[in-house]
């Protein structure tokens, strides 16, 4: 699939990559179709990725894993978001985050409670509102400034 982006100028994305959202993404339920956009550095993928619409190409958000901030995340999804993901298995499973950065840079967060899942094996994917207490907003500038994971 071939897109025309903002942010990343023109990409080719296999089709095989793709991930699709049957539910849309919240606040945009017809945007159903992303790719996960990332550097490699040093070998590895970089912390902070884009979750790049091909559906309405002016539009990505930056992502990453909670876990490289917050390592105990362990949020609990509804059985009915379990099933729009087809049977996962753990190692299938990918959990991001979306990351807001404010012209204030100090107030950078992270958002706890509306994770993405996507389920690798499948390319299926859901954001949804867990259950729990996470907040909308969790901070991360000091964090991600000092290299700090919670609880250090």
């Amino acid at each position: 699939m071939k897109a025309d982006t903002r942010l990343f100028g023109k990409i080719e994305i296999e089709d095989e990559k793709i991930l699709t959202f049957d539910q849309g993404i919240i606040g945009f339920p017809y945007m159903k179709h992303f790719a996960l956009i990332f550097d490699v550095e040093d070998g590895k993928e970089a912390k902070i990725k884009w979750l790049q619409s091909m559906d309405e190409e002016c539009f990505a958000m930056p992502v990453m894993s909670p876990y490289e901030l917050v390592p105990d995340y362990h949020p609990s999804v509804s059985d009915e978001t379990w099933q729009t993901l087809g049977e996962i298995r753990d190692e299938d499973m990918l959990v991001l985050v979306t990351v807001t950065v404010p012209t204030d840079i100090t107030q950078m967060s992270i958002n706890l409670k509306a994770p993405v899942v996507v389920n690798l094996a499948t390319n299926k994917a859901s954001q949804v509102i867990v259950e729990d207490e996470y907040p909308v907003k969790y901070k991360i500038y000091d964090k991600v400034k000092d290299g700090k994971k919670e609880g250090e």
